[in-house]
């Protein structure tokens, strides 16, 4: 089999995979289901990948890579710190919005970093610390206290992961309730990074790096 006719199984495997779980959930979808929906034997839908897990895995890895790809003429570029801010955002929603119940199924891994599939687990650290890394390019050029700025990329990265949440449960129509709340939270998150810098919140700041220190030690 050749390359490109190896990538365009491998592709069709898991756009199935990505199907079948919005369907019928990720539990439910049994390996032999997303076999027969690409049109591969079982056999081959393993030879590509060892699990659903996995599946899951490469449409994370797929998403990274898409959204850095989108993003990086607006980083390369002299834009405004919530202009840069606002294209990561704008970018993963994009990409993430006809698999809106596909990551609604995968919930309820999110919240135990002990299940490879959260976001927070140490399978997904690689995903999540180039996902915040995106986010430490867009603070680049942006004058920050010199205390706090290795914490701002993994609070942008949790805030993203907050508004993510938000999407997921956003029952309004084109989840106009979730860009409403990008629009007035994203400059408030802005000006809260300008506000850091001034000497009168010098005290509280430092509080406030020491609690995030803190958090970082008990989930590193």
């Amino acid at each position: 089999m050749s390359r490109s006719k190896s990538a365009e199984t491998r592709e069709r495997i898991l756009t199935a995979a990505i199907e079948l779980f919005q369907t019928r959930g990720f539990a439910e979808t049994t390996m032999r289901e997303i076999a027969a929906a690409a049109g591969v034997a079982l056999g081959g839908a393993y030879y590509y990948f060892a699990s659903k897990e996995a599946m899951v895995m490469a449409f994370y890895e797929r998403s990274a890579e898409v959204v850095h790809e989108r993003v990086a003429g607006v980083l390369a570029g002299p834009a405004r710190l919530e202009e840069r801010v606002r294209a990561v955002l704008d970018a993963r929603f994009e990409y993430f919005a006809p698999h809106r119940r596909f990551l609604g199924a995968l919930f309820r891994h999110a919240a135990d970093p002990r299940d490879p599939l959260s976001p927070f687990s140490e399978e997904t650290r690689a995903i999540r610390e180039e996902s915040v890394a995106e986010f430490a390019v867009a603070l680049e050029g942006t004058r920050l206290p010199r205390d706090l700025a290795p914490h701002l990329p993994w609070l942008l990265w949790l805030y993203q992961m907050g508004l993510i949440l938000f999407w997921i449960y956003d029952r309004s129509p084109r989840q106009q309730r979730t860009r409403r709340l990008v629009d007035l939270s994203l400059p408030l998150f802005v000006q809260l990074i300008d506000l850091a810098r001034l000497p009168l919140v010098r005290t509280l700041r430092r509080k406030l790096v020491a609690l995030l220190e803190e958090s970082w030690s008990e989930t590193a």
